[in-house]
């Protein structure tokens, strides 16, 4: 059997996304392992009572690994919300959406009803689209 065990997104600043997914979205750290010798950081956040998650907060790379010409494209669609986006499921929009507001987290999209449940929408620091999205059962045809 294959299971998910992270997702990536990227991110401008490593720290900076830490406070946010940390302190703003309450996750924990999960992985937070520096490589100096190879200029990397293996940085990974996951929501508490679901250890088998993770999203890996990952430094957008220049050379060797990009061009400058293509890391600078991928900061520039990731600020802009174009690369990804992370769905997360809460039992109840509105109070999540409150307290996460409360937070400083800034939404783009309030809670509004939709056929598949109660849905918002917002950024993380470095642009990347979350949805917070409350499910409904639908109906059997």
């Amino acid at each position: 059997m294959i299971r998910i065990a992270n997702a990536q997104l990227w991110v401008h600043d490593q720290d900076e996304a830490l406070a946010f997914y940390t302190e703003k979205l309450g996750m924990e750290v999960r992985s937070d392992v520096t490589l100096p010798e190879m200029g990397f950081r293996w940085l990974v956040v996951g929501p508490v009572g679901q250890p088998d998650v993770g999203i890996v907060l990952m430094a957008v790379p220049g050379p060797p690994i990009m061009d400058d010409e293509t890391t600078e494209q991928i900061r520039t669609l990731t600020a802009k919300g174009g690369t990804s986006t992370v769905f997360l499921t809460t039992d109840d929009c509105q109070a999540a959406y409150e307290e996460l507001a409360a937070r400083g987290v800034e939404f783009v999209e309030t809670p509004e009803k939709r056929p598949y449940g109660i849905d918002a929408g917002f950024r993380d620091v470095s642009g990347n689209n979350l949805r917070l999205t409350q499910i409904m059962e639908m109906a059997a045809s």
